[in-house]
């Protein structure tokens, strides 16, 4: 389009960019972005080093920290030099690579959360075929098909996106490049755009919420089947820290992309898309550490 050049800015207005809080939102925002950065590794250097956490589930979940690292990258950092400097416009181009990177990643983490899921169930209530079913080329096949995936969805996003026209306003009220912010600004008719949007975000976010549900729901069962109550316990303990995160996940996801693009819930909008952002990837590790005996372990041997 004729206004969709190099030469064309967006404008992100984070938290409104009042000038007086910046150097506290900077604060807070560099503090998650580090905590992040070196917990994650963390995991990802632990699972690498330490034989007794070459298993699948260890395997989906340093992928999962690599994720984490990677979305947090795309967007925290520009958020970081706004706080900063104060300079709140982002190029097209730029604004549409985050988009793509940012979308990219957070489906890619969908679909972590849902193999992750289909692996406690495999485990738990086919624990003799586990071997089997999680050998080493399947996991690898699984987490391959979770970024094509991830990728693929996104690129249509992205495509989608870039058929918006922009006319007068060029401000984004996020903190990111997001098409719900995209499509506030847009002139023109954008039904098909949004219905077809509105049908993609139903695929990708809630049939693998389904399929997580149904295998926890199947879990459930086979655990309260179970005649010993340490035992009961001591299985339905390995879901608990990926079903911790499963629920801070999509119930952040959840009122990121259902609160209404409105003057009066533009603040809450803002704080869940921050704890999307920079809280999230910050907790997983943190979780996983601290509810998990075998990370544990490992932590102190490694230290």
């Amino acid at each position: 389009m004729a206004n969709q050049t190099a030469d064309f800015y967006f404008y992100l207005l984070p938290f409104g960019n009042d000038g007086g809080k910046n150097i506290i939102l900077f604060t807070i925002f560099l503090l998650c972005y580090m905590i992040c950065l070196i917990w994650n590794t963390t995991i990802i250097t632990l699972i690498y080093t330490n034989s007794h956490l070459h298993k699948p589930m260890y395997f989906f979940l340093r992928n999962l920290s690599l994720v984490d690292i990677c979305y947090s990258s795309v967007t925290v950092p520009k958020l970081l030099d706004i706080f900063l400097r104060g300079d709140t416009s982002i190029s097209f181009s730029h604004c549409f690579v985050q988009f793509f990177f940012f979308t990219a990643l957070a489906c890619t983490e969908i679909f972590l959360l849902t193999v992750m899921a289909y692996d406690r169930y495999v485990a738990i209530c086919q624990s003799l075929h586990y071997p089997l079913l999680m050998k080493q080329n399947a996991c690898i096949l699984f987490v391959l098909v979770s970024w094509v995936s991830g990728c693929s969805n996104s690129l249509f996003l992205t495509i989608i996106a870039s058929k918006i026209s922009f006319c007068n306003s060029k401000v984004i009220d996020q903190l990111y490049c997001d098409i719900k912010p995209m499509l506030k600004i847009s002139c023109g008719n954008t039904v098909t755009i949004e219905v077809t949007v509105y049908l993609e975000t139903f695929f990708v976010g809630f049939c693998p919420f389904l399929c997580i549900i149904l295998s926890y729901f199947k879990i459930i069962s086979n655990v309260l089947r179970m005649k010993s109550k340490g035992k009961r316990y001591k299985t339905f303990s390995t879901c608990t820290s990926h079903l911790t995160i499963i629920i801070i996940f999509y119930g952040t996801l959840f009122f990121v992309y259902t609160i209404p693009s409105t003057a009066n819930f533009k603040t809450i909008d803002q704080i869940f898309s921050s704890l999307f952002l920079a809280v999230i990837p910050s907790l997983n590790p943190l979780v996983y550490s601290l509810r998990n005996k075998d990370i544990k372990i490992a932590f102190k041997k490694y230290f």
